[in-house]
């Protein structure tokens, strides 16, 4: 099985039995499946190539090597976790889609050719909009319908890069991309959508917060994550790739700390969180590469955890902004203590998973002499620690006392936050087994004296700081404009305006070819008046005239 069925199409046919299993049965097939997924990913050995040929062209559906086992272990780690977290719901449209979804990430890293990561990356695209649009509400739709818009344009531009890359080479070959010419710049800024780099980044956090409780922590695991994994095996060491994940690791922290909407704040954290990743890619060095998967790793998994966390909090109160809460570590102490593994993790806080990842990519800037990188990188996990691990917690379940009492989140939701703390632990302090599957030897420690220290200092301080500025760094009950802005409300008006005009133009030619017909009327009734061919002729020269033709035709016809 491993050798031989694609973990993607094992997924995809196994997920057409959720739409109409009910149930106990439903439930237990949720669980079987991600496990079955996960052998057949286990199963694959390292150097397997299953290659195709269609219409004359080389395709290679399953490619396996380091780099792609690494996200495809992962990968099928979450597909379990989620569908744990998401055993309570009785949807099985939603079921289906998050496992198509997530079938198109394992098929998109272990394609071998360009065609094959297109139509995963397409099949992507119209999955996971599902999971924004089951919410059943005005804002979702209408939230997805943007999603779709952005992701259809970047599956345009990836399938005109295609093109070109192989009008120009001759060759799909799924491999690192020469530098320079349309296909080159056309399939980056493809996979640059899907990571949510500025400017069209507005995507995410305006769509993820709108998705259903579960469908959140499926779209928080593969779309970006995926565009990581292309990046890194098509453009590593790309130089505009480093600053571009450094501006994005600023970006995302100082949104986080303008939005009010916890899944919104935790939203604006995947760009940041992803923005080291695409600067490990552009560094290209082996550490920074490793780093960067190692990083992708751990993030899916403490990522997951906190919106779990924020996903409990929404179900269980029907509240998700900072103002509306507070208090609620009184009745839900569980998925605390479980959000504050994430919250942690995600700040890079020693014994968590986080240190051990992203430091790697720090060190990697610090080795190839880039200082600037260096400090950057180093000032956004400041913002990381005191929005996501400092202030969201405090005001979501300490800080003054909203009044709710919500119960605790359902039994399977904290079971799945409690694997999800397991592994975040488990890798902090253990990170031997995550280095072993990176794509290149790891010599790198975590654990000196050096980095120690210097984390601790550094999150100390930023601790210090949040509870004297603790009065003022509250959430605001106000709208934070994104750049979307631009495209959205100028966007629209100039639509508008477009549509008025060509309205305009429309009734004035209708005007004008009406006048002309008018007048060519008027010219055709003078001469049937006046003139004998628009002449009214009796009925029987009319018949013979017909009898005349049809008889010149008969001879004709005969004739020949």
């Amino acid at each position: 099985m491993g050798e031989w069925l694609h973990p993607a199409l094992l997924l995809m046919l196994g997920a057409l039995p959720l739409a109409v299993l009910q149930g106990r049965q439903r439930q237990v097939w949720q669980l079987v499946l991600p496990l079955l997924v996960l052998a057949a990913v286990v199963a694959l050995p390292a150097g397997l190539t299953i290659r195709l040929e269609l219409a004359g062209l080389e395709l290679v559906p399953l490619r396996v090597d380091k780099l792609s086992l690494a996200f495809a272990y992962v990968f099928a780690l979450i597909i379990f976790i989620g569908n744990v977290f998401a055993l309570q719901v009785n949807d099985g449209a939603q079921h289906v889609a998050a496992a198509f979804y997530a079938a198109s990430g394992l098929g998109a890293v272990f394609a071998g050719d360009l065609i094959t990561l297109y139509v995963f990356w397409e099949i992507m695209m119209i999955a996971s909009v599902w999971l924004i649009w089951r919410r059943r509400r005005q804002a979702a739709y209408e939230a997805g319908f943007r999603y779709l818009i952005i992701h259809a344009l970047g599956g345009m531009l990836l399938l005109a890069g295609i093109i070109a890359y192989w009008l120009h080479t001759g060759s799909l070959a799924f491999e690192a991309l020469d530098g320079g010419g349309p296909a080159f710049y056309l399939i980056l800024v493809a996979f640059l959508i899907n990571a949510a780099a500025p400017p069209l980044h507005a995507w995410l956090p305006d769509a993820y917060p709108e998705a259903t409780v579960t469908g959140t922590v499926f779209l928080s695991a593969f779309t970006t994550k995926t565009a990581v994994y292309v990046l890194a095996r098509g453009f590593p060491g790309t130089e505009l790739l480093v600053w571009l994940g450094v501006f994005m690791t600023l970006y995302g922290v100082i949104y986080a700390f303008l939005v009010n909407d916890i899944r919104r704040l935790l939203s604006y954290h995947i760009i940041s969180q992803v923005g080291y990743m695409v600067a490990g890619v552009g560094l290209g060095s082996a550490l920074a590469i490793s780093g960067t998967t190692a990083h992708a790793f751990t993030h899916i998994l403490y990522k997951a955890l906190l919106l779990m966390g924020a996903g409990a909090v929404l179900q269980m109160t029907g509240r998700s902004r900072l103002t509306e809460l507070g208090g609620l570590y009184r009745t839900m102490p569980v998925t605390f203590l479980l959000y504050m593994v994430g919250g942690l993790s995600i700040s890079a806080f020693p014994l968590f998973s986080g240190f051990v990842s992203k430091t790697m990519i720090i060190e990697a800037a610090a080795v190839e002499g880039r200082g600037v990188i260096f400090l950057l990188m180093t000032l956004a996990g400041v913002g990381t620690f005191m929005s996501t691990t400092l202030k969201l917690p405090w005001y979501t379940f300490m800080g003054q006392d909203s009044g709710l009492r919500p119960p605790e989140a359902p039994l399977n939701m904290r079971i799945a936050m409690g694997i999800a703390a397991l592994l975040c632990f488990v890798i902090g302090i253990a990170p031997g087994w995550l280095y072993a599957i990176l794509p290149y030897p790891v010599e790198y420690q975590a654990y000196t004296a050096g980095h120690l220290i210097k984390e601790m200092q550094l999150l100390l301080f930023t601790g210090l700081g949040f509870f004297l500025l603790v009065g003022v760094l509250g959430g605001k009950n106000k709208i934070s404009l994104d750049l979307d802005w631009f495209y959205r409300v100028p966007g629209k008006r100039a639509l508008d305006r477009l549509g008025g005009g060509v309205r305009r133009v429309d009734a004035a030619a209708r005007q004008a070819f009406m006048a002309r017909f008018q007048a060519l009327e008027g010219w055709a009734t003078h001469l049937r008046l006046s003139g004998w061919p628009l002449r009214s002729w009796p009925t029987g020269s009319m018949a013979l005239w017909t009898a005349v033709v049809l008889a010149l035709l008969l001879v004709f016809g005969l004739g020949r």
